[in-house]
């Protein structure tokens, strides 16, 4: 009997260690994608040098342009949502942990091919569900801008791996999240954002 008198405590201690671990993860994902967002940002700052011209900046900084897994290499703003998110190298849980991931064996923009982004839906790509047909898309890159255009959306399972074909024919930027956005857990789907260059 004096055992069970524990019970209510325990069960208060346990829910203050749950919500303060999952107010930390929260903090911390912030904070890595801030960091990874100014290191972003300092890796697409435009740098003229004297009797240089844009393109011929663009296309060098387009031939050393070979980020490594974990490094933010660009920006991507969802105009729609006011959002700026960094690109990081990678899909693994440390790099979505920073940003956006880049899946590795995907092209970039200007390399006409499909793009993948990945990001996880309760933090970098929260609000994804809120964009619709037509809203822009922009990365920004060492070596440009480039602009697309949402042209569907599509809910697949999360076995589902027809969607990355990584065609080489013809550039499409494809973003990936789980679905719902609501859920807890590993979530059954994936959501799916296709958009074609403006």
């Amino acid at each position: 009997m004096n055992k069970l008198k524990h019970i209510p405590l325990l069960v208060i201690i346990a829910g203050v260690i749950i919500t303060c671990y999952g107010s930390w993860k929260i903090i911390d994902s912030h904070m890595k994608t801030n960091q990874s967002l100014e290191e972003a940002k300092k890796a697409t700052e435009p740098v003229l040098e004297k009797n240089e011209t844009k393109s011929a900046v663009q296309a060098q900084r387009k031939k050393e342009f070979h980020p490594e897994t974990g490094e933010a290499s660009g920006i991507l703003e969802i105009p729609e949502i006011d959002a700026e998110l960094p690109i990081v190298e990678g899909t693994d849980a440390d790099d979505l942990a920073k940003g956006v991931g880049h899946y590795k064996d995907s092209y970039y923009p200007g390399d006409h091919g499909q793009i993948v982004l990945s990001g996880h839906r309760d933090t970098v790509f929260r609000r994804t569900g809120e964009l619709k047909k037509g809203d822009r898309l922009n990365v920004i890159l060492s070596y440009g801008t480039f602009s697309y255009k949402i042209s569907r959306t599509k809910i697949v399972s999360r076995d589902d791996t027809s969607v990355i074909t990584l065609q080489h024919k013809r550039e499409e930027l494809i973003l990936t999240t789980c679905y719902p956005f609501s859920y807890i857990g590993n979530a059954p789907k994936r959501y799916i954002i296709y958009a074609d260059p403006v």
